[in-house]
């Protein structure tokens, strides 16, 4: 893992540079995803998360959650099409800042089914290409990551 001002980049994910959501790919053609560590920073303390319910595709670009900071409000994207499996629901409702403690970890957002394996690992990045491109992105923005250590948040209704 290599760590870029205070940054987590772990070489193992795949990224999309756009959206700034990792996928970590399966051995089943399923996937775990969530938002990078730039990606948390950048929102600040997360207030709610609305997830689309498990159970239908979705097409690349295609919003699976609207995330809500005090900073932002906006969609977590899908790179790649896939079919929603399920969500991490339980543990925002638990603790809103779970994705501001644990990005890559327990704070993930989503796990897919992912409909064709190939083209999605071809249309993101990983490895040293993947920490360039944040590299580049946390100099371009003067980002400096840091982790939420307040107190669990229940996500309100």
């Amino acid at each position: 893992m290599t760590i870029y001002y205070g940054c987590d980049i772990p070489e193992n994910l795949y990224y999309h540079p756009d959206y700034d959501s990792w996928v970590r790919f399966e051995d089943d053609d399923c996937a775990t995803l969530g938002m990078t560590d730039v990606a948390q920073t950048s929102a600040g303390k997360l207030l709610q998360i609305r997830f689309k319910r498990p159970g239908g595709k979705l097409k690349a670009g295609r919003s699976a959650a609207t995330i809500e900071s005090a900073k932002w409000v906006g969609p977590f994207r899908l790179p790649f099409d896939a079919e929603l499996l399920a969500i991490n629901e339980t543990a925002f409702r638990q603790d809103v800042l779970i994705a501001n403690r644990e990005p890559y970890g327990a704070g993930w957002l989503i796990r897919v089914r992912v409909l064709d394996p190939e083209a999605a690992r071809a249309s993101l990045i990983t490895g040293e290409t993947a920490v360039s491109h944040f590299r580049q992105k946390i100099e371009a923005n003067e980002i400096r990551c840091y982790r939420c250590y307040d107190e669990p948040v229940p996500m309100s209704d």
